[in-house]
């Protein structure tokens, strides 16, 4: 099959090889997947990069998203799945080939149903942002009649997280930091959009929210947010983060925090509760039958384009970068 890969850290242009690779065979409990599209996240790249720590394998295939078709399924599958549309998540995750390859081998739970209605381009946006976003807006519980900020709500975990805490019912604030991101933002369902650069985002939520805050941040920059954070919210109010690469080592005003009574959720998206995982990929699979999911794609590219699609990523795109593997 044709693959990408690495056997050493650094850049795109110094480490990445495409070329043929042997197929994989599905284990017990697994199936393997003729790729049609692989998902790029910032991981994929970080940690290629090395900004995730030491190469853990001798060659890595790199990728955690993706969507394609099952083509073989190993002992304990079902053998009904064989010919299913589906999309993959965490493919990557415990091992070292992900979906920068013709064909991928995942468990069978990683391996999920993609509506008729829904592409392969669909299915692989989800995964990563995602989970992440189904996570970060329902971890406390439903949302309905609530009202939700999420901060960078352009991005590709903020624009689902809208969308997730839109579908649930709540209200939806959200932040971005260019006017060509507010589009996106309202496009995914924001019921207000703050350019941050632009206006003072706390005095902003105060009106909007007659004083009363909101009650729950869905957070893409803890550490340079949590002083405005903490302000926005209600008492008993929540902040999901799942970044804060402008502060990565954020201090905690303990009291503070305290006398709001506030939860700091913290969010890896690998170590979600499998319950967890479940019910977002009951959630997002519904959506995506109705038609009702909103996918932002910023680019596409060939296997053999993988550098360039790796440099698209650290650019820093306006959606998901996409490798497409053929029909």
């Amino acid at each position: 099959m044709r693959a990408a890969w690495y056997t050493k850290l650094g850049s795109a242009a110094d480490v990445l090889e495409v070329g043929e690779r042997e197929m994989p065979v599905p284990g017990p409990g697994e199936v393997r997947v003729r790729v049609r599209t692989s998902g790029i996240n910032p991981v994929d790249v970080k940690r290629r990069a090395g900004g995730r720590g030491a190469l853990d394998s001798t060659l890595v295939v790199p990728h955690f998203d993706g969507a394609g078709v099952i083509d073989q399924v190993g002992d304990g599958v079902d053998a009904g799945r064989l010919g299913n549309r589906v999309w993959i998540y965490e493919a990557q995750w415990g091992g070292n080939l992900g979906t920068a390859a013709e064909f991928a081998t995942v468990p069978e739970s990683r391996a999920v149903h993609l509506p008729a209605n829904a592409t392969f381009m669909d299915g692989a946006c989800l995964g990563i942002p995602a989970l992440t976003a189904h996570r970060c807006v329902y971890a406390d519980g439903p949302v309905e009649g609530q009202t939700v900020l999420v901060t960078g709500g352009a991005g590709a975990v903020g624009a689902y997280a809208v969308q997730c805490a839109r579908l649930g019912g709540a209200r939806v604030l959200s932040t971005v930091s260019a006017d060509e991101k507010v589009r996106i933002a309202r496009a995914a369902g924001a019921d207000v959009v703050i350019n941050y650069r632009e206006e003072d985002v706390p005095a902003r939520v105060a009106e909007l929210t007659e004083g009363e805050g909101v009650d729950r941040i869905v957070e893409v920059e803890m550490g340079g947010n949590l002083d405005a954070s903490i302000a926005m919210l209600k008492a008993n109010g929540v902040i999901s983060a799942y970044a804060s690469e402008g502060e990565p080592q954020p201090a905690v005003p303990f009291y503070t925090l305290l006398y709001k009574n506030l939860t700091v959720r913290f969010e890896l998206v690998f170590l979600m509760p499998e319950e967890a995982k479940q019910k977002a990929v009951e959630d997002l699979t519904k959506w995506l039958t109705e038609g009702e999911l909103k996918h932002t794609v910023a680019e596409r590219f060939a296997l053999e384009n993988i550098v360039a699609a790796h440099e698209a990523v650290e650019s820093g795109p306006l959606g998901k970068v996409l490798i497409d593997l053929g029909i």
